[in-house]
C-alpha cells in the first residue's frame, strides 16, 4: 500500500515538472521572438549640406608701383596689419628728385620775369598817358607780362607734376588691411609693367567664403526655397556657419550671396558667396575652409542606420506587416549628420512599422513586437 503511494506521489511531481519545463520553453520561445519595433511618424529634423570654400578678403588690392625706379626701402613685414596711409615702400629714382629741382628753379626764373615784365609795363603807362610814346608800347608790355605770367604757370603745374611723380616713389597703404607676400627684395628694379604686384593688400573686416554648386543643386535650391531673384531666395535662409581648416566653428555666423548667376559650361557648377564679419582679423585671405549650410526638414521620417542593410547595392529595412510577419523593404534614404540616422526619401510612409534590431530576420519570419519611440533611440526623455 504504501509502495504504491510512493509511486503515485512520484507520478504526480513528474508531471508538475514537465509542465513547468514546457511553460518555460514556450516563455522563452517567446521571449527570443521579440524585437524592438519603431512606428514612422513624421516629425522635424534640422541637418546641413557642406561645401569646400576659399576665403578672400572684402577688398583685395594689389599694389604697384606708378613709376620705374629701385626699391629702396621695404617698410613693412609680410602678414602684417596696416592702416590706411601707412608708407608700404620707397622707389629710388634720382630722375624725380632732379625734375622737382629744376621745376622749382623755373619757377624762380619765371617769378623774376614777371617781376621784370611788371617793372616795364609800370614804367612805360606814365609815358603812354604823357604822349611821350604810344600806345604800342604799352600794349606790348602788357602782352610780354601775359607771356611772362604763362611761363610762370607753366614752371608751376611742370612743379606739381614733377611732385607727384617723386611722390609716386613713397607707396602707402590705400586701406586697412593685411599685407601678402613681398616677391621683392630691396635693390629689385621695379616698374609699373612689372608682372608680379610689390605686394597684395587684403581688408579683412568682413571676408567671403567663395563655393561652388552644380546645377543639380541649384535647381533644387530654387525649386524648394520662395523668392522671385536667386538673391532673394538666399535672403530666405537662415544663417550660414564656417568650418575652419582644424574643423573648429568660426564664431561668427554669416549670410549667403550670389557671386555669380551662370553656370560655369567647363565645370556645370554656379559660384555662390557667404559673407562672415572679421572684426578680429583671424581668418586671412586664402584659407581654405568649408561652408555649412543649416537645412530643415519639416515632415520627415527617419530610421535608426542599425535598423537598414545592404544587399547587391540596394538598401532595405524590415517592415511588421499582418500577422506580425516581416518582410524586407527597398528604400532611399540619406544619412543625417551624425549618422546615427536615415532620412528616408522613399519606400516606406508614416506609420509603417519597421524592426530596430534583427539583422538575420528572414522575410515572412513571425516576431513579437517591442514598440519604441523615437525619444527611446535618441536617449531623449519623453
Amino acid at each position: 500500500m504504501k509502495k504504491n503511494f510512493f509511486i503515485y506521489i512520484l507520478g504526480v511531481l513528474a508531471i508538475i515538472i514537465s509542465c513547468t519545463n514546457s511553460k518555460k520553453t514556450k516563455n522563452n520561445k517567446a521571449v527570443s521572438n521579440e524585437y524592438e519595433v519603431l512606428k514612422l511618424v513624421k516629425d522635424s529634423v534640422s541637418t546641413f549640406n557642406d561645401f569646400p570654400a576659399t576665403v578672400q578678403g572684402e577688398e583685395v588690392v594689389e599694389i604697384r608701383p606708378m613709376v620705374d625706379g629701385y626699391l629702396e626701402h621695404i617698410y613693412v613685414p609680410e602678414g602684417a596689419s596696416v592702416k590706411k596711409g601707412e608708407l608700404l615702400f620707397k622707389i629710388k629714382n634720382p630722375q624725380y628728385e632732379q625734375a622737382v629741382i629744376t621745376a622749382a628753379a623755373a619757377i624762380k626764373s619765371a617769378v623774376a620775369d614777371v617781376n621784370a615784365a611788371e617793372m616795364d609795363l609800370e614804367k612805360v603807362r606814365p609815358l603812354v598817358e604823357n604822349d611821350i610814346v604810344s600806345k604800342y608800347e604799352l600794349r606790348a608790355a602788357q602782352y610780354t607780362l601775359q607771356s611772362k605770367q604763362a611761363t610762370l604757370a607753366q614752371a608751376r603745374a611742370a612743379l606739381a607734376n614733377a611732385q607727384t611723380n617723386l611722390g609716386y616713389t613713397f607707396l602707402k597703404s590705400p586701406q586697412n588691411g593685411v599685407i601678402g607676400s613681398i616677391p621683392y627684395k630691396i635693390g629689385a628694379l621695379v616698374s609699373s609693367t612689372t608682372a608680379q604686384p610689390l605686394t597684395v593688400l587684403s581688408n579683412t573686416g568682413n571676408i567671403y567664403a567663395y563655393f561652388a554648386v552644380n546645377e543639380k543643386q541649384l535647381q533644387l535650391f530654387s525649386d524648394r526655397v520662395p523668392g522671385i531673384t536667386l538673391q532673394d531666395k538666399l535672403n530666405r535662409l537662415p544663417a550660414v556657419n564656417l568650418i575652419l581648416a582644424d574643423g573648429t566653428v568660426y564664431q561668427q555666423k554669416g549670410r549667403l550671396e550670389t557671386a555669380s548667376g551662370l553656370i560655369t559650361t567647363e565645370t556645370g557648377t554656379a559660384s555662390l558667396k557667404a559673407t562672415f564679419p572679421n572684426p578680429l582679423g583671424v581668418i586671412r585671405s586664402g584659407a581654405s575652409a568649408t561652408v555649412r549650410i543649416p537645412q530643415t526638414l519639416d515632415s520627415a521620417l527617419i530610421v535608426p542606420q542599425a535598423a537598414s542593410y545592404e544587399l547587391q547595392n540596394k538598401q532595405f529595412v524590415r517592415v511588421v506587416k499582418a500577422n506580425n510577419m516581416v518582410f524586407s523593404v527597398p528604400i532611399t534614404s540619406k544619412p543625417t549628420n551624425d549618422g546615427q540616422f536615415l532620412i528616408i526619401q522613399s519606400g516606406l510612409n508614416s506609420g509603417d512599422e519597421v524592426v530596430v534590431n534583427g539583422p538575420n530576420l528572414k522575410d515572412s519570419t513571425v516576431i513579437v513586437p517591442k514598440f519604441v519611440n523615437m525619444n527611446t533611440l535618441t536617449g531623449k526623455s519623453n
